[in-house]
């Protein structure tokens, strides 16, 4: 239990968010070792959808009454580390048969060779932490937002 709350719950909550991300990560790498320019491959963005996870479960987070503060954070590091397991992983399948993908591509890991235990452990730390907390204080300044101006019963009571 974590604030009172299964991690059911919480993947529960966020379900539709969690299938895009891996629907879109997969995609990304599928497209880049399908040959896809990664030109092209890079505008199926798996931060696009984080960010827009991010601030539409701090939306529904209110509207639903599901949690406040406290438990917006297991939702976005669940979020988060799901990206980066699959970025993480695709990584490990660069590093295993010698060849780029969108993840470990030079323009897509600060220039250099992204086949590396460093970029995959990088990958997991932001992930699972830092990103999280920077969503996590953005996303308490939008629920803090929503709750000036539509206390949680009204907002429940509309949806």
């Amino acid at each position: 239990m974590i604030f009172g709350k299964s991690i059911s719950d919480y993947v529960r909550f966020q379900k539709g968010i969690l299938w895009l991300i891996v629907i879109v990560g997969l995609g990304r790498l599928v497209l880049s070792l399908a040959g896809v320019p990664n030109s092209t491959a890079k505008w199926i963005s798996i931060t696009a959808v984080i960010v827009v996870g991010a601030v539409y479960c701090t939306m529904k987070m209110h509207t639903s009454g599901f949690g406040s503060y406290k438990h917006l954070l297991p939702v976005l590091i669940i979020q988060d580390g799901l990206s980066q397991i699959i970025v993480a992983a695709s990584i490990v399948l660069a590093m295993l048969t010698h060849k780029d993908n969108i993840f470990s591509a030079p323009e897509f890991s600060g220039g250099g060779d992204g086949k590396n235990w460093g970029h995959v452990g990088a990958h997991l730390l932001l992930g699972f932490v830092i990103a999280p907390l920077v969503f996590w204080i953005v996303g308490c300044g939008i629920l803090l937002l929503l709750k000036k101006m539509a206390p949680a019963n009204q907002a429940a009571s509309r949806s």
